[in-house]
């Protein structure tokens, strides 16, 4: 299982946040050749995903960071509400990893 983090969306605006994957003796996960895929949700059991995050990788994969985004564009599409998210880490072995999950609140946009 992977950490648990909630996180709050801003509906209308860029929606950021970083990831610092790391090992057990608490360096950081070299990325190099790795891929990830997050998405949200309304419900674990929906067909269909909500929003798909862009994810970025650090320019420097040894430090273990990436992005997870939604441009605006997406956040304003979503609907003010509780989600489920999670992002997947899976390595160029096909090993793949669950890195967080948890709740994603999206907050309604007043200025339009």
């Amino acid at each position: 299982m992977g950490a648990r983090a909630n996180i709050i969306i801003d509906q209308g605006a860029d929606f950021s946040t970083s990831l610092t994957v790391k090992k057990d003796d608490g360096t950081a996960t070299n990325l190099t050749g790795y891929t990830a895929a997050g998405q949200i949700r309304k419900h674990y059991a929906s067909a269909n995903a909500t929003a798909a995050f862009t994810i970025v990788f650090d320019v420097d994969p040894t430090t273990g960071i990436l992005a997870i985004e939604l441009s605006k564009t997406v956040t304003n599409a979503i609907e003010a509400g509780r989600y489920v998210y999670d992002v997947e880490l899976t390595s160029s072995g096909d090993k793949t990893t669950r890195l967080v999950e948890g709740i994603a609140t999206v907050t309604p946009q007043v200025t339009k």
